[in-house]
């Protein structure tokens, strides 16, 4: 497939609201294919189709290497405890701020095959679900930040590698 743009932070297309997806279509299809490839080839777990230029509500999520998810139409319909940490974004790279975010969520979508489906997630999953539904919204993380945005720090031994995105 291909590595699509990602839109950085003043972009107007990050501040839209998305439309829902009525039928999978072999473009669709691409798009998602293509949404993978990008937010891998940047080291992301979570990339919403407005960082790639689409407003489409559409996402994807692999936050371990291993389960990647592909959400279509998402609502989060049950939310669950706190967890408070670093958050950081593609569409602000360098940049992490704190966010506290549910700990677990619930979220009903339909996914690539247009089928609905519930995904549970806690820990890391409910952040990147709650992070990227917020981008078909228009909003960023540094919006709903509990303090500034600051530059990422990586440790001296590490090539890079940084909080999650």
């Amino acid at each position: 497939m291909a590595l699509r743009q990602i839109r950085y932070d003043g972009d107007d297309i990050l501040r839209k609201k998305c439309k829902e997806v009525k039928e999978m279509s072999e473009r669709t299809l691409t798009l998602i294919q293509d949404m993978f490839d990008t937010m891998y080839d940047a080291d992301g777990v979570g990339l919403a189709a407005p960082q790639v230029g689409v407003l489409k509500r559409i996402v994807v999520i692999d936050v371990d290497g291993e389960t990647p998810y592909v959400l279509v139409n998402p609502v989060i319909v049950e939310k669950e405890g706190q967890q408070t940490g670093d958050e950081g974004c593609l569409s602000l790279p360098g940049k992490v701020a704190v966010v506290t975010r549910p700990n677990r969520v619930v979220c009903k979508c339909l996914n690539a095959d247009m089928e609905e489906v519930t995904i549970e997630g806690e820990g890391l999953l409910a952040r990147a679900i709650c992070h990227e539904v917020d981008h078909l919204e228009g909003i960023l993380y540094k919006d709903v930040a509990s303090e500034p945005l600051r530059d990422v720090e990586y440790p001296e031994d590490s090539e890079g590698e940084g909080g999650s995105r």
